[in-house]
């Protein structure tokens, strides 16, 4: 099979893996690995070398990223379940201050879900924010809008979240992930300024049910933060998640500044993302130490794979559906009619990750498997290839597009979509006009900047 034909087997078979996923409900790992087998099979892959090509897709992912979401997703639970993450919204609030809580909340948010998946994140500082709106006498919707936006922001964009994460290695960074970092604070500077003016102005057109039957009944702020009792100290709350960071860092200035002997190869071993993490891992077991949450461990650890580990699966999966892309020929036929394909550049990747996610809810099934399509910036016969995006910042700037994408937008079939209605004390269609309507323009506004940066950076 050549020429169009194979452009519309391929697109038929992305449309019928989002309907298996958002109609009929298969689990998505099922639909993405049941799309690349069949359509490798259609597109006349020899039989005999199918079952390689999809397990050389699937354990790709395992090898280049697979601990590395693990660990950072185990270092989230640990923030989550010793009041870490509560502690670093209580330093956000005395930096922002308590008289301006729509930025208190949104930077709050960012703050704290650059660890911890932002669903876990509203349900943990929604307490918080209910108290602020009593204190302030603000809008309830404003705040809420904001906290989401501000925990969105950092799911989709920063890692050790794992969606970033995945994306980033199936891109061919996962040494690399202090430049996705930068770029992905970077990109959410004017993301978060779009949705605190978003929240500011929907908050004056929308209220929440409490507001509108005219009942309060947050407790006090003060109060609120009582009650989660004694919290770790601000040094053993950021560890864990400024350690890597700073390490990563290390790392890539000894590259840069061509350190030789000893000093390099010691920078170059802590400042690799696994073993940069696995010191933040250590900082966090300290966390459990000093809080008395020990003992809590290993049904963390429990918890986190079990959280994980969909996430590996769909993110293999997502290589399997990239791999099978490469060997049939697509990449091939593409680069020899790339004139219109190559002119789309950096807005592909976000095209097909909001088609995704739009269709099927998940951010971060959307992150995955549009990385896999992409593949490797430094791979051959890959769409990046095809766009000519095949330099580490041009794959960073990849990776920030397909998170742009994975933003837009957040409506019915996400669940947290429902998360923030529902402890935004909101009605769905009120919901559509504040969740749906600030991811939208989330989405759109930080691709407009990553397209900016593609014009200076590349």
């Amino acid at each position: 099979m050549s020429g169009i034909t194979l452009i519309i087997t391929f697109a038929i078979s992305i449309v019928v893996m989002i309907l298996a996923i958002s109609k009929f409900k298969l689990h998505p790992f099922l639909a993405i690995m049941g799309t690349s087998l069949v359509l490798g099979m259609i597109v006349g892959i020899p039989l005999k070398d199918l079952p390689g090509v999809l397990g050389a897709g699937f354990s790709g992912i395992f090898t280049s990223i697979g601990l590395v979401i693990i660990l950072g997703a185990l270092i989230g639970i640990i923030l989550e379940k010793t009041g870490a993450a509560v502690k670093l919204a209580e330093i956000v609030v005395g930096i922002v201050g308590k008289k301006r809580p729509e930025l208190a909340m949104l930077i709050m948010g960012w703050v704290v879900s650059i660890p911890v998946f932002c669903d876990s994140g509203f349900v943990i500082l929604d307490p918080i924010r209910k108290a602020m709106v009593k204190k302030t006498k603000t809008s309830a919707v404003a705040t809420a809008v904001a906290l989401s936006a501000g925990l969105y922001t950092s799911h989709v964009f920063i890692p050790p979240t794992p969606g970033p994460i995945a994306a980033a290695g199936t891109l061919g960074l996962a040494d690399n992930l202090l430049l996705v970092i930068g770029i992905g604070a970077l990109v959410s500077i004017p993301t978060l300024i779009a949705a605190y003016f978003f929240a500011i102005f929907i908050g004056k057109k929308v209220k929440s049910i409490s507001e509108k039957e005219e009942k309060v009944t947050a407790e006090d702020y003060d109060h609120i933060m009582e009650s989660f009792g004694e919290l770790p100290s601000a040094f053993m709350a950021t560890a864990p998640i400024i350690a890597p960071i700073l390490l990563m860092a290390m790392g890539s200035i000894a590259n840069v500044l061509k350190w030789q002997g000893a000093a390099l190869t010691i920078f170059a071993f802590l400042g690799n993302p696994l073993i940069a993490l696995t010191v933040g891992l250590l900082f966090g077991i300290a966390l459990l130490v000093s809080t008395k949450k020990m003992h809590l461990f290993n049904s963390m650890t429990n918890d986190t794979l079990k959280t994980v580990g969909p996430i590996l699966f769909v993110t293999a999966a997502g290589g399997v559906l990239g791999r099978v892309i490469v060997t049939a020929g697509f990449v091939d036929y593409i680069k020899a009619n790339a004139t219109f394909i190559s002119s789309v550049g950096i807005f592909f990747p976000f095209i097909i990750s909001a088609i995704l996610k739009t269709a099927q809810g998940s951010s971060t099934v959307a992150l995955t498997t549009t990385a896999g399509i992409m593949g490797a910036y430094n791979a051959s016969g890959t769409m990046m290839e095809v766009l000519g995006l095949t330099s580490p910042m041009a794959a960073a700037l990849s990776v920030m597009a397909i998170a742009a994408g994975a933003m837009t937008v957040s409506h019915a079939n996400d669940s947290y979509f429902w998360v923030v209605t529902n402890f935004g004390d909101m009605t769905p269609e009120d919901g559509y006009k504040t969740q749906t309507m600030v991811t939208l323009v989330m989405g759109l506004v930080s691709m407009a900047f990553i397209f900016l940066l593609s014009l200076v950076l590349l």
